[in-house]
Parts: C-alpha cells; sequence; structure tokens
C-alpha cells in the first residue's frame, strides 16, 4: 500500500504504469491483483499477460481528504507488481459536476461524486500530441482508426497560435491549442447525398456509463454564421443545430460540450460519435466538424472501475444466493488470513528493527512519491533536528531526507575547496558523493550570507511541494550543529551561464538552446498553475538554469520563491527580489522586430558561432516573445503558458526550416525561410515527450512529470 499526503483536495489525475520486466524469480506477465484508491476499485483481477509493452491507466478522481491510499492486493498464489506511479492535481474547473445526458434527455448532476477512467483521448484530423505539448501532461492519439467513413472526412488546420481562447469557457486546461488547431470536416466523399454524417466508433465496457466531451473551434469558416451541423450519441441527438457563431461569437475560439451516456443504451459494446449537417439550413454548403474527442468511465454503484466488486470485496449487482455467498465467504477467508499474515510481519520486523528506530519517522518522504519506486530515493526516512531551527519543520511531513551534518562532511571531503561547483547568494555549492556512488549538490549556507533561515525555509518547502522533470529535485536537508543545508539531485552539465558566456564548452546549437528555454518556460509554467498554489521563482537567470547529462534545464534555486497571491488576498508585498538586470523590465524595445530595423538589429546581435545555422522566421519569433515580455507594465506581458507556445512554435519553425535548408559551412548569413504567413505554416508536433516505449527511458519519463 502507498500512501500520499494531499495538500489541495479536489480532482487528482492517478497514472499506473505496468511494465512486466524479466526478473527470474517472479514472472510478471503471469501477476494477478486488484488495485484500489480509497474506496474506489481501479482494477480488479488485473494482469498485462500477453502485453509485451508498457501498461498504461490513467484515471480522474476526486479525493476529499488529506490522504489517499494506493492498495494493491494479490490474488492467491500470484503476487502485484507497479513500476511508477502519478498523483498530479488537477484544475477544480477541470470537469464540471453537470453535463448532457443523452438519454433520457435531460441534465446529469453530481459528477463530482463519480471516479473517472480515460478511454480515450483523441486529437481530431491531427497527430499525435505528446505529454510535453499539454499543459496537464496528457497523451492525445490521432483518429485515424476511430474513423468509419475517412473518404468522406477532410482534413484541415492552422497555426496554434491563431486560436483565441473566451474569456470564460474553455481554456488551455481542457485541451491545448494543438487540439483546437486541427479538425476533420466534411468531404466530397463522391456519394449522391452529401449530408452523410462523419462518424467515430470507440470499443467500450458495456456494463458502464460514460461521460464523452467533444471539442469544437471553427477554423474552417470564412465568416460567421457559415457553420451549423447536429451532434449525435449512439444515434441520439446531443445537440441539434449547433451554431459555434452564436455560441463564441468569434471564429477559431474554443468551445466544448460534455455528454452523460447510460449504460442501458450501449448495447453493442460501443460508442458511436457523429456529427453532420442540419437539414434545416439551406444557406450554405453542408458541412460539420470534430476538433477533439475524450471517452472517460464512470464507476457503477460498486465504486468500481472494473468489474463489480467493491473496495472491500463484496460483490454488489442483481446476483444473489448460494454462489454469491461462497464468494463472500472466500474473500472474507482471504481477508482473515491477511491480516494473520501482515500481523506476522509486523512480529518479525519489529524483532528486527535498528537500535535507532525511535530517531525515525514511519512516513516516506513526499519528495519520493512522484519518482520511480525503485529509486533510491523511496528509502529516505526523516528524523527530527536537535537543531534551534528543528521547530520548523517539526509538524511539516515528507521534508526529504534528513542528513546528518557527519555525513554531509563524509560526502564531501569535510567540504573540500576542491568540491566546490559554485558560489551563489546562501553560500557554497558541493558535489558530495555517498557510499552507494549517488552523487549529490551540497548547498551549505553562509552564516554571514544575507540569505538565511528564511530562504533555507522557503526552499525547503517549496520544493519538497514540487516534482518536475524541469525542476531541480530537492533530496533532503540539515539543520544540525546550527548548519544550514540543502541536499539536491547532482546536475551533471552546470548552470546555463558556464555554456553562453565566455567558457572553453562545446557551443549549444540553436536548436538546443531553443530545448531550454522550453524547459525553463515548462518548469516555470508549472509553478505558475500546475502546483495546488501558484509559486512566482522571483530569482530566474542563467545561473538558475541547470542543465543535466541530456541538456534538459532544470530551474533551481527556490531560496527568494513566493506563494502567488490567492484572490482572498488584499495585500501583495511589493519588496524588490532578485538579481540587478533580471528583475522587471524597464525599458521597451525603440523598433520592431520584424521591421527591416529590427531585422538588421536582431541579425547582429545573433551569437558569432551561430551564424548560418539559424531561421531567420525562428529567430523573429522568439525575439517577438522576448519583446512582450520586456512590455513595461505587468499587465501587457504574456503568462508563462502563452511563452512556452512562442517558444515551441519557434522550434518548429527552426526544424521546419532545417529540412528545407539544410546548413552549409560556409553559409554566413541567417537562414532564410520559404513559410509563407502564420495561417500558412503547416506544424508538426515532436515525438520526443519522454513518453515510454521500453524500459531504458522508464524511470526518466516517470521523473519527469
Amino acid at each position: 500500500m502507498y500512501r500520499f499526503p494531499i495538500f489541495h483536495p479536489g480532482r487528482h489525475w492517478v497514472r499506473l504504469y505496468f511494465y512486466p520486466l524479466p526478473h527470474p524469480p517472479y514472472n510478471l506477465t503471469s501477476a494477478v491483483f486488484t488495485v484500489t484508491a480509497d474506496n474506489v476499485v481501479l482494477l480488479h483481477d488485473f494482469s498485462v499477460m500477453g502485453n509485451t509493452g508498457v501498461v498504461f491507466k490513467e484515471y480522474l478522481i476526486n479525493i476529499t481528504s488529506d490522504r489517499f491510499s494506493l492498495k494493491f492486493s494479490p490474488m492467491k498464489n500470484s503476487f502485484a507488481f507497479i513500476n511508477a506511479i502519478e498523483v498530479v492535481s488537477a484544475p477544480d474547473a477541470l470537469i464540471a459536476d453537470s453535463a448532457s445526458a443523452v438519454s433520457p434527455v435531460g441534465d446529469f448532476n453530481g459528477l463530482s461524486s463519480y471516479a473517472l477512467e480515460v478511454s480515450y483521448r483523441l486529437n481530431v484530423g491531427g497527430p499525435i500530441i505528446t505529454p510535453k505539448n499539454d499543459t496537464l501532461w496528457r497523451t492525445w492519439e490521432p483518429d485515424n482508426q476511430f474513423m468509419t467513413f475517412p473518404q468522406g472526412a477532410k482534413l484541415v488546420s492552422v497555426a496554434p497560435d491563431i486560436i483565441k481562447y473566451p474569456e470564460s469557457g474553455a481554456t488551455p486546461l481542457i485541451a491545448p491549442n494543438w487540439v483546437y488547431a486541427t479538425a476533420d470536416e466534411m468531404a466530397d466523399s463522391g456519394v449522391a447525398d452529401s449530408n452523410f454524417n462523419l462518424t467515430w466508433t470507440m470499443n467500450v465496457d458495456p456494463s458502464f456509463s460514460y461521460l464523452i466531451r467533444m471539442h469544437f473551434c471553427d477554423i474552417v469558416s470564412q465568416g460567421l454564421n457559415e457553420l451549423y451541423f447536429n451532434v449525435y450519441v449512439n444515434g441520439r441527438m446531443g445537440v441539434s443545430g449547433l451554431d459555434l457563431s452564436t455560441v463564441t461569437s468569434g471564429l477559431a475560439v474554443p468551445y466544448y460540450k460534455d455528454f452523460v451516456l447510460n449504460a442501458s443504451v450501449i448495447s453493442n459494446g460501443s460508442i458511436l460519435v457523429q456529427v453532420g449537417p442540419a437539414s434545416d439550413v439551406q444557406s450554405s454548403l453542408p458541412n460539420a466538424i470534430l476538433n477533439g474527442l475524450e471517452v472517460m468511465k464512470m464507476n457503477n454503484a460498486a465504486g468500481s472501475l472494473d468489474g463489480l466488486f467493491s473496495f472491500d470485496g463484496r460483490l454488489q449487482g442483481p446476483s444473489s444466493g448460494p454462489s454469491t455467498m461462497k464468494i463472500a465467504a472466500t474473500v472474507g477467508l482471504a481477508m482473515g488470513v491477511s491480516v494473520l499474515l501482515l500481523i506476522a510481519a509486523g512480529i518479525v520486523r519489529w524483532q528486527r528493527r535498528p537500535q535507532d528506530w525511535h530517531k525515525r519517522s514511519s512516513f516516506r518522504s513526499f519528495s519520493s512519491w512522484l519518482l520511480p519506486l525503485n529509486s533510491s530515493h523511496c528509502s529516505f526516512l526523516s528524523s527530527k533536528s536537535k537543531s534551534s531551527y528543528s521547530a520548523l519543520f517539526s509538524s511539516g511531513i515528507g521534508l526529504g531526507r534528513f542528513f546528518t551534518f557527519n555525513e554531509l562532511c563524509i560526502a564531501t571531503k569535510n567540504f573540500d575547496g576542491n568540491a566546490v561547483m559554485g558560489v551563489g547568494g546562501f553560500g557554497k555549492v558541493y558535489l558530495g558523493e555517498l557510499e552507494d556512488g549517488t552523487k549529490l549538490a551540497i548547498k551549505r549556507g553562509n552564516p554571514s550570507s544575507a540569505q538565511g533561515i528564511n530562504e533555507f525555509q522557503t526552499e525547503i518547502q517549496m520544493l519538497s511541494k514540487l516534482r518536475h522533470r524541469h525542476l531541480v529535485s530537492l533530496i533532503g536537508y540539515c539543520d544540525e550543529q546550527s548548519e544550514m543545508i540543502l541536499v539536491y539531485e547532482y546536475v551533471a552539465n552546470g548552470p546555463l551561464r558556464d555554456h553562453v558566456y565566455g567558457s572553453n564548452l562545446p557551443t549549444l546549437s540553436w536548436r538546443q538552446r531553443l530545448e531550454i528555454c522550453i524547459g525553463a518556460a515548462r518548469g516555470l509554467h508549472y509553478l505558475h498553475t500546475g502546483a495546488a498554489q501558484g509559486i512566482i521563482h522571483r530569482d530566474v537567470k542563467t545561473t538558475n538554469i541547470l542543465l543535466d547529462e541530456n541538456f534538459v534545464a532544470k530551474v533551481s534555486d527556490f531560496g527568494l520563491s513566493k506563494a502567488a497571491p490567492s484572490l482572498e488576498q488584499t495585500h501583495v508585498s511589493t519588496a524588490v527580489k532578485g538579481s540587478f538586470g533580471y528583475l522587471d523590465p524597464e525599458l521597451i524595445w525603440q523598433s520592431g522586430p520584424c521591421s527591416s530595423t529590427g531585422r538588421a538589429l536582431i541579425e547582429k546581435i545573433i551569437d558569432p558561432l551561430l551564424v548560418g545555422t539559424v531561421s531567420s522566421e525562428s529567430l523573429i519569433k522568439y525575439v517577438e516573445a522576448a519583446e512582450k515580455c520586456l512590455a513595461e507594465y505587468g499587465v501587457d506581458r504574456p503568462s508563462m503558458g502563452d511563452v512556452l507556445w512562442n517558444l515551441e512554435f519557434a522550434l518548429q519553425l527552426q526544424e521546419a526550416s532545417s529540412k528545407l535548408h539544410p546548413p552549409e559551412d560556409d553559409d554566413l548569413e541567417v537562414m532564410p525561410s520559404e513559410k509563407g504567413t502564420k495561417g500558412d505554416l503547416t506544424i508538426a508536433i515532436s515525438d520526443d515527450s519522454g513518453v515510454v516505449v521500453g524500459p531504458p527511458l522508464f524511470s526518466e519519463a516517470f521523473q519527469g512529470r
């Protein structure tokens, strides 16, 4: 069983990864077990038999308490296993409490009380969208294999930055603009009757009800009130005469609609979603579109998403009589035996307890529960400190491993000056190594530093609540003997500054620099929107962006961070924090980047080592984003989400240009682009997401969430 602290009750993503690694004593493909999440059954008598790749299960569960438990219960004479777990807070507004019921027609209320399992998530008319291009780390699959009449569909797409989200309703958290930037519309299919429907068919378990979310965005019309169509679910009318112009008051504006389909109308084990022209409209050519589609299973009366057994083993449903009693008796006996075995194991463990057991707490650190389960971090235990700072953390849970001062002295060879990797406002950073060979970055507080106990406490409290591929992970701390020491994961390639300013290190390519910027932006975007409460870093600079062995960017140094103000707060601190040169801008550009003067200036300031390798379109898009960030007033600056999309777009422009114009060694000019305007661009989405496709990348992919 795994227990996780919950800091913000509400909807949470629960993602489970199963991969049957070769294991001599056990054949993982033969394991049969049940998985329960608090009082919800996620999997019953589950097995990966027949699967040679990763089995991925994704759930959306409403957690109402400050603790969440996942229990893996093997079948008799079997065992259970799990490779990785994600528990990630989801926005409260992601799933509303009500939806439109298809049969009987009406409103369906009370969705917040249901657990959901993602069955299908489709990017209609477009390629796969990987977690790196989705704010909530979702994967959107292409719809090709589910389209039943492909000759009647025509793919349409626009540049993602054309999509304009409304002030209320759809947001980038509902679906990324990559979803709304592609669609299927009706095509000239060669059939006599042009009033056909576009149809998608998905196989489902007919014993469950389903939540169906459809995404729409009019990217096909030239003007308002040209698109008017019907929506059907399993042959029943979902929306009659959907007029996106009336709903959104504009073109390229996202809109979504939720439906609940009762199990009683899923007779053949499949869900049909259809869109087709409204028969009573003759003013324009018949057309209909769909941009995205999500299908989510809803738990049944037993509180289960897999079968009729409830979390306590009771069989729910119409069945009764001797067979049911026999099953209940068997389950009860198994539970009794399990309890006896647990008691026996507890006695054995008590007899073998270490001598210093009383110094160790009984909870696993929060910093480990988004790491791979076979990571060495998972064995870290916290301990009470005897120093004067102990009171700061005595009530905290999950602050990481407590290191003794002696452990860190050994790891750094008594804080040898040769082990110093850098110096910051808080103190020196040393390279340390544990007895098992694990390398660490150890930041030792300087007693004379202006940054003291407040920064020490902030760093621990902030990082212990965060886990993301593009944020440096806090492993533990030491507050013993009046010391303030922070222990981080070791990031092999050091700060970005060393790679771009006056060093002998290899030159970073323009693509690498864009990817580093994108990684840092993802980390900051997560801080702003993905945490339970938004976090403002307040000291972002090249020395605080670290690069790992694969040049993946990781934002570090949270000593000056603070929680973003809530809606209820009436006062916001205006104290100046950060490094001069990186504070809020007071100047703006004197000439636009798209003017001829601006282009000349841009080409002059480019790193001479990159001349001849950079697409002008990519560079201009990058500078446009930078220019917006330099606006004098905060209200005029883009959100980090907007910055991220612009950087992604700049990378796509660079990749597209590189394919058209491979750089030559003797080319001394910025590479031209033959692309047209934004509306003419075809965007290719990279599949380099870190999602697991085999065992070697599994741990890395899991740490990236």
